[in-house]
């Protein structure tokens, strides 16, 4: 029914967001890069209210502690559970035009709001040895542990022995940490040009008509993504803030129906591959311009259904916010869910997942299922994995040890002054 082009073997497509932290520290994992917890009052603090400021709650001895805002984990909880529905509904698009429809309008938008949250809590990186740590513990370490669980699944569940572990190779979900890897190293570098999102779409219509830029690192990804990443670093409170106006959310229905009618319409013809931005014009069959044409116009399109996206995220506290620290926990995990229903055929031998009913229960099963990947107890299950601590590998700085000096003073200092205080005391008494 549809001309796409569906990810296959080492080229799967996925999503992501790997949470960050946000200024004045970096993330500290993806998940393993720990999910943005609100910045205090400054210029970069999160938009989840009319001020850019959030409370900060006080923990044991009247000590600020920050708090997590409600708006980005929403978004990233909802972000992540459109990603399921995705990998849900891709067998099902050569058989429903609505389903195509669907799927093509959410994988416009679903990995660029996962990407420019990334750039937004990525604002502070520099090369300081405690975030090098973190990118390492956050990003590195979880990518190579899943990208050889996923070959050995491939392996045993695929009857494909001879599948290779590369690490030069993402394959399927992966793709998206060795992005954030890179583009967290190149923040430095995004901070001093003079027109970042510019040079950062030239960069990407550039790849776009590169096939021999290869598989390596899935690099074509890592480029054509690149200006959703450099958005995010160039955003402010007050671009939030702009995306949350009722002005904004009214428009953003109109929108939304609209892309899904040119959806409908253009869905047996248009190659939907051109949304997971991992192919080259040329490798696409199309003529090398259609690679810069379609790199800006997609980047476009993309900018203003996250824009309708952003605008209708809540930005109070609710049932599911607190699973948005999960979502990096959920994106990796439902991989092998996914994976394994086109391994086993659980779609070809159930026809009556083809028929309208079947679709909704696709749908709400997949939400379910990425729900409870991203709940506390799965995240204390694969914090192993996904956060490691790893103190053994890292040598410890000297700003490292001064604090711990200045602690161990500060604590003595507390304890001697509490006798004193109290010998005084007792000598009055």
């Amino acid at each position: 029914m549809t001309n796409s082009l569906r990810p296959q073997g080492q080229r799967q497509h996925g999503v992501p967001l790997p949470p960050v932290q946000p200024s004045p520290s970096p993330p500290s994992s993806v998940e393993g890069v720990p999910s943005p917890r609100s910045p205090r009052s400054s210029p970069s603090s999160s938009p989840s209210s009319a001020r850019p400021v959030t409370r900060a709650a006080v923990g044991p001895g009247g000590a600020p502690v920050k708090q997590r805002d409600s708006f980005f984990d929403n978004a990233k909880y909802l972000a992540i559970v459109l990603v399921a529905m995705g990998h849900a509904w891709e067998p099902l698009t050569d058989h429903s035009r609505t389903a195509e429809a669907l799927y093509m309008v959410v994988y416009s938008f679903h990995m660029p709001a996962f990407i420019i949250i990334s750039g937004y809590f990525s604002r502070s990186f520099d090369m300081r040895p405690d975030r090098l740590k973190r990118l390492v513990t956050g990003i590195a370490v979880p990518y190579v542990l899943f990208e050889i669980a996923y070959s050995f699944f491939k392996r045993w569940a695929d009857d494909d022995p001879s599948h290779p572990i590369s690490l030069l190779d993402p394959w399927y979900l992966t793709w998206f940490l060795i992005a954030l890897f890179v583009w967290r190293l190149t923040t430095p570098l995004w901070k001093v040009v003079r027109w970042p999102v510019p040079l950062a779409l030239a960069i990407a219509a550039l790849a776009s008509v590169s096939p021999d830029i290869g598989d390596d690192l899935d690099l074509q990804r890592v480029l054509q993504f690149l200006p959703f990443f450099v958005v995010g670093l160039c955003m402010k409170p007050s671009h939030f803030q702009f995306m949350r106006r009722r002005e904004v959310r009214i428009l953003s229905a109109p929108i939304l129906a609209a892309s899904l009618a040119l959806a409908y319409w253009l869905g047996p013809d248009m190659n939907s591959a051109w949304f997971y931005h991992r192919d080259s014009a040329q490798e696409l069959d199309a003529p090398w311009w259609a690679g810069i044409v379609m790199t800006l116009a997609l980047f476009g399109f993309s900018m203003v259904l996250t824009t309708c996206f952003f605008s209708w995220v809540p930005r109070r506290k609710m049932w599911f916010t607190a699973l948005g620290a999960g979502t990096l926990y959920g994106y990796l995990l439902h991989g092998f869910l996914a994976k394994g229903s086109r391994f086993w055929d659980w779609y070809d031998g159930h026809a009556w997942v083809y028929q309208p009913l079947g679709e909704v229960f696709v749908t709400f099963f997949a939400a379910a299922v990425i729900t409870v990947l991203c709940t506390p107890p799965v995240q204390r299950m694969f914090r192993f994995a996904m956060e490691p601590r790893m103190e053994w590998a890292f040598k410890r700085d000297a700003a490292e040890l001064a604090r711990e000096r200045g602690a161990g003073v500060g604590s003595v200092t507390r304890s001697g002054a509490g006798s004193h205080a109290g010998g005084k005391v007792g000598a009055k008494v």
